[in-house]
């Protein structure tokens, strides 16, 4: 069975000390030291913690990943999802041989081309050329072969006129483009690829999920996919891993693990502010925020034919970085509808209520979530960012349409427009 695993992961724990960067007092080194000698476990590593960042730690010992086992199969294109700090990147950098796990194992077969972030494993003074042979000769490639691929590299990447440039010289988007040329044409069986890909443009995203797709499903290597692009992930895998504090949740098919996904985004994204877990810094605090109808009756789910707005009560303590409103509103696959930015030009100490209404026939009968931030342009300082959610449904005996068409139409908005004919 073994013959047809990629990546086997048993018991696959990271602990990190909290606090300042060190490795401990020489006693503690010393009591690991004599543990291990006898075979016992660590004596330190029992008092961490799971990785909830949304309560105090108790101790300084925190578990960004607890006991994780799963398999990957030959072929399989994985993608893996959770919320900021649930241990995705940390996982990847463990399979990547990039850091050591605390305790378990990893096993299989096969050499890993991983992107973790922007020049992963690039010299900044060596030259685009240069790096795709030092690249080439760290996954254990002939110079033979990595010179059969060059040319591929090159074209998919668009930097051949500064292919001889040092890459300390190239943007952002050029570092991304060689670098994930490189994983992905140098011949390994496993690739793996952080979101990293989100410096590129929307054009080279594309390409990349393309390649990704065609590495999988044509050439069948693996691949391991962290993105919070639902789509993305839709697209590109198969399977699909869910990681929470640092535990898994679901290992599955794709779609089981998208849908278990937005079932805990739905709930941790409620549809009322709870003032019990407060958003404030020492100058913003965050009072009320919710959903109102055209009387100013607080509600979550709207008619498509309605107008609708958000409440939003803050309080000002300290005026002088001017905080002013933003809001971002995306479905719940995180696809970004339109952002608006208001300047308030109130900025005096005390409490303040603003609403924003949003006209009928603009949105689509689906799920939303309503990212409010507080922030400052000058100097940029952002005091609180929270999400609601709210929903938009359709009432079929109240038509909307000048047609006959009814239901969900295409698309993230439906807007009403005006039509005229021209004779």
């Amino acid at each position: 069975m073994l013959s047809h695993i990629a990546i086997k992961v048993e018991n696959l724990s990271k602990a990190y000390q909290l606090g300042q960067i060190g490795t401990g007092t020489i006693s503690r080194d010393l009591e690991r030291w004599y543990a291990r000698m006898r075979g016992k476990e660590d004596p330190f590593l029992r008092i961490g913690e799971s990785n909830n960042q949304h309560t105090k730690s108790e101790s300084d010992v925190v578990w960004s990943l607890k006991d994780i086992n799963f398999e990957i199969e030959k072929g399989d294109a994985v993608g893996i999802i959770g919320r900021n700090g649930a241990g995705k990147s940390t996982l990847l950098k463990i399979l990547s041989k990039v850091t050591a796990p605390t305790t378990g194992k990893i096993s299989g077969k096969g050499r890993i081309a991983s992107l973790l972030e922007v020049g992963t494993g690039f010299h900044p003074e060596l030259s685009g050329r240069e790096n795709i042979f030092l690249n080439g000769a760290i996954l254990g490639m002939r110079k033979r072969e990595i010179q059969r691929k060059l040319d591929e590299i090159v074209d998919f990447a668009g930097i051949e006129r500064y292919l001889d440039t040092p890459v300390k010289r190239y943007s952002s988007g050029m570092y991304v483009r060689l670098a994930f040329a490189v994983a992905a044409h140098l011949e390994s069986e496993i690739l793996i690829v952080d979101e990293v890909l989100a410096v590129g443009d929307a054009e080279f995203q594309k390409k990349c999920l393309g390649k990704m797709g065609e590495v999988s499903k044509g050439e069948g290597r693996t691949v391991l996919f962290v993105s919070h692009n639902i789509n993305s992930i839709r697209q590109l895998c198969n399977k699909g891993i869910l990681l929470e504090n640092g535990l898994i949740v679901t290992n599955s098919g794709i779609e089981t693990v998208i849908a278990k996904y937005q079932e805990e985004a739905n709930q941790s994204n409620s549809y009322f502010y709870n003032r019990n877990n407060e958003v404030k810094d020492k100058y913003v605090k965050l009072l009320k925020l919710f959903f109102i109808d055209a009387k100013g009756a607080p509600l979550t789910n709207f008619d498509v034919c309605e107008d609708f707005g958000a409440y939003i009560e803050y309080e000002i303590s300290d005026s002088s970085y001017k905080p002013d409103l933003s809001f971002l509103i995306s479905t719940e696959d995180r696809i970004e509808v339109f952002h608006i930015v208001k300047e308030t030009n109130d900025y005096t100490v005390g409490i303040k209520k603003w609403s924003v209404w949003f006209p009928k026939d603009l949105f689509n009968n689906m799920k939303y979530i309503f990212t409010l931030g507080i922030t400052s342009s000058n100097p940029i300082h952002i005091h609180l960012q929270t999400e609601v959610m709210f929903e938009v449904n359709e009432n079929y005996n109240s038509p909307t349409r000048d047609n006959s068409y009814r239901g969900k139409m295409h698309g993230v908005v439906r807007p009403n427009l005006t039509w005229t004919q021209i004779i």
